[in-house]
């Protein structure tokens, strides 16, 4: 480059150069980094934000009545009877209300302090805010003092100031209407089947509220119009939901115990869990309302009260075999309940998917231990019945464990592995990992950042063949498809056969550019199309390699996106010294320490399961044929449909 050009660019990059983003911006410009994405979830989880505000009032004791509707314009109303939002002049924004503040600003809220609110579910001050920021319009009214207030706003803007609009005697609480922005999510809609349950899910959480659900959209299956209150809590949740199935119990094992006061933590948890026979087990969990999909830690305090329950009562009775029993056979036939209600919680992501403060296993299993051994001692029916049960449970897992390491070692000395797999020494497939890696050269790092015993890498040249459409007979001919068929066991098609897979987790790990993205999409396509069972059943991962290295002296972070490196830029890193910014352009310049410290160790890494959405298997299907199918006019179709909502081209 000539010192011309240097110098111009040079000139180009100055102060000017710097984006500073005020207000509400941020929230529109990356709303992934606060509700997830902009899909369907981060489309409803709008409606969760501001319902989980009102069950904070609810559950704070100052209202007990939620209106929920959804309108014929696909907007939404959320009503309680509650204490209403401040409307006072704010007193480090003397020119601005309350009310303003908290719509207008991140991170502002009464919910920091723990002076307003002992536990709440919309906890980081960012929930009303960022609706507001992503909302074409938001009507917000306040009945204090008998007197009714109102302000609007437009994505995240006021259109003026509260203003005092009419006498409301017989009312008090807040109001909030919002229709949410096409800009941020073009021709999505709010389902009335998803907000319905939505609002049923809340009232079963706390007895003392009740949920009033109107929908002006008939959508041919959802009651337009019901009232939900439900005193019993997750024991009526827990009967509703297994119906007619046959229980090992009559009653389900439910209550509800405030934390004791020796461990300073202020909070309760109420749980319901009951075996059947006749269905899989789950668990749904739930922190202050708000539900915990990934679970954390309140889950492993439940599950760790019930295992030592159980085991301890199995040595009471002179059952040897009770102490075989694993946390994975409660789970199976074990439908559970658990929600837990603690100050100041600590959840991974905005979107609070998972609960991880680490308080809350103890507060949660010694509140539900004692409970559990009591429940066991007084029903001894149930309780012979529930653990003849899971010792069932566990021989069957370890009868099918041995019949597996035993077809795996036979498997192993009859197949012909390609040669190109690195494979792992365990002998059982518990625990077992095949990466699918990018090219020799990511292999290569790999080799250094695995584990032996139980990861087992297979490098794939290039991009595999686009299976959907293709003949069968290319597909049994392509020698990348046909090498990851061997490495697998399993066969493909019509042949598949989950019971011969020979590992337990199967890890796509690609480059963090377009070109691994792709690699990724046609490899989710052949698993999609040729190995169903094996997403179904929660093999497929994506793993999540960084794209930058931060480094300031000794402190090193890793970042996945431009997003995360920009936010530990603004904040610092906390060493000494200019902050070096290293990007990483594919897995093969990563030395093994890298990798293995953030793609591939199990304690430090990230991994996505890859899942098919099962309220909406048919658009699932549709989405693979326009994007992966042989008519480009569809892609071409997609592309202008959603070309607007791309922020960055990685060109």
């Amino acid at each position: 480059m000539s010192e011309d050009l240097l110098a111009g660019a040079d000139q180009s990059y100055d102060a000017s150069s710097i984006e500073v983003l005020e207000g509400l911006e941020p929230v529109r410009k990356r709303p992934g980094m606060y509700i997830g994405g902009t899909d369907e979830r981060a489309l409803h989880h709008l409606v969760a934000e501001i319902l989980d505000n009102s069950m904070d009032e609810a559950v704070a004791g100052h209202a007990n009545r939620i209106e929920l509707i959804l309108h014929a314009d696909y907007s939404v109303t959320v009503t309680d009877n509650g204490r209403g939002i401040p409307i006072d002049p704010h007193p480090k924004f003397p020119g601005k209300s309350a009310l303003e503040v908290i719509l207008c600003t991140l991170h502002a809220g009464g919910k920091f302090s723990g002076k307003a609110y002992q536990t709440s579910g919309g906890l980081h001050g960012v929930g009303s805010s960022v609706v507001n920021a992503l909302s074409e319009s938001m009507i917000v009214q306040v009945a204090k003092n008998k007197e009714l207030f109102e302000q609007r706003f437009s994505r995240g803007i006021p259109e003026g100031p509260v203003e005092k609009i009419g006498a409301a005697p017989n009312r008090r609480g807040t109001s909030v209407k919002f229709h949410a922005d096409a800009e941020i999510f073009g021709s999505l809609r709010f389902k009335p089947k998803r907000l319905f349950t939505l609002a049923r899910s809340k009232a079963y959480l706390f007895s003392g509220v009740e949920i009033r659900w109107k929908s002006e959209i008939d959508d041919g299956e959802t009651p337009t119009e019901a009232t939900f209150r439900f005193p019993g809590g997750l024991a009526d949740y827990l009967t509703e939901t297994l119906g007619s199935a046959s229980t090992y119990s009559d009653r389900p094992f439910a209550g509800t115990v405030e934390f004791q006061p020796r461990f300073g933590v202020p909070g309760k948890v109420e749980w319901a869990i009951n075996w059947t026979p006749s269905r899989d087990g789950f668990i749904q969990s739930y922190c202050n309302t708000v539900p915990t999909p990934e679970g954390g830690t309140h889950e492993a305090g439940f599950w760790a009260a019930i295992l030592k329950g159980i085991r301890a009562y199995g040595e009471l009775v002179g059952n040897r075999k009770a102490k075989d029993i694993t946390r994975d056979d409660l789970i199976t036939g074990g439908c559970a309940l658990v929600s837990c209600f603690i100050a100041d919680p600590e959840f991974v992501g905005q979107t609070k998917d998972r609960l991880a403060t680490s308080d809350a296993t103890r507060l949660v299993e010694n509140a539900v231990r004692d409970h559990f051994d009591h429940w066991l001692s007084a029903d001894t029916k149930s309780a012979g019945a529930i653990l003849d049960f899971l010792v069932l449970r566990a021989e069957e897992r370890m009868r099918r464990r041995q019949e597996k390491e035993t077809a795996r070692k036979s498997a192993t000395k009859k197949l012909r592995l390609p040669g190109k797999l690195t494979d792992c020494s365990s002998k059982d497939r518990a625990n077992t990992e095949l990466f699918i890696v990018e090219g020799d050269s990511a292999g290569g790092s790999a080799k250094g950042a695995r584990f032996r015993e139980t990861q087992a890498l297979l490098p794939l040249k290039g991009k595999i063949l686009n299976v959907l459409g293709a003949a069968s007979g290319k597909l049994s001919s392509n020698q990348e498809i046909s090498d990851l068929c061997e490495a697998l066991g399993t066969g493909m098609g019509t042949r598949f056969n989950l019971d011969d897979l020979r590992y337990e987790r199967i890890i796509i790990m690609t480059d963090a550019d377009v070109d691994g993205a792709h690699i990724a999409s046609l490899l989710m396509t052949f698993f999609y199309t040729q190995m169903r069972p094996l997403i179904d059943q929660g093999h497929l991962y994506l793993a999540c390699p960084p794209l930058y290295r931060l480094t300031q002296g000794a402190k090193r972070v890793y970042c996945l996106d431009e997003a995360e490196r920009d936010a530990w830029l603004d904040k610092g890193l906390g060493g000494k010294g200019k902050i070096d910014v290293s990007r990483f352009k594919g897995l093969g310049e990563m030395d093994a320490k890298d990798l293995k410290e953030t793609t591939m160790d199990p304690a430090t890494r990230k991994l996505i399961r890859v899942t098919i959405d099962e309220d909406e298997p048919g658009e699932t299907a549709d989405l693979v044929e326009r994007l992966m199918g042989k008519k480009p006019e569809l892609r071409f179709q997609y592309i202008q449909e959603n070309a607007r909502f791309v922020e960055e081209l990685d060109v």
